[in-house]
């Protein structure tokens, strides 16, 4: 996907979000690609604390902080609650960097990347 129409998916989502647009609520966004943090990471995420690998958080280009997404895995339709705490990421092509907790939950540490979506909750 062109990243042009990502960088407007991400905006419309993060308009309703701000604008408290009920029917933002659980609506699906485009699919993406998530990756995720080492669980050796140590850094502070850009919204303050120390990144936690055991918490259940996200980075995401434009979404507010704070803001709650269910993130589901298109293959194996597992999914995920998370909090999003950071910015990022900053490799084209890709949506989303999961916590490694979050990634567990997912099933994605052997895989690496996956495709999923993501609803605000």
């Amino acid at each position: 996907m062109p990243r042009a129409m990502w960088v407007a998916a991400g905006l419309a989502l993060a308009c309703s979000v701000v604008g408290g647009d009920a029917s933002a609520q659980d609506s699906q966004q485009p699919l993406g690609v998530a990756s995720y943090y080492s669980e050796n990471y140590t850094s502070a995420v850009a919204s303050g604390p120390l990144y936690d690998p055991n918490q259940f958080t996200a980075a995401h280009r434009t979404l507010p902080f704070g803001t709650r997404l269910r993130v589901t895995d298109s293959m194996t339709h597992l999914s995920v609650d998370v909090v999003v705490t950071d910015r990022g990421p900053f490799i084209d092509g890709r949506m989303l960097d999961l916590s490694f907790a979050a990634a567990a939950e997912l099933h994605m540490i052997e895989r690496g990347l996956i495709d999923v979506t993501a609803a605000v909750q």
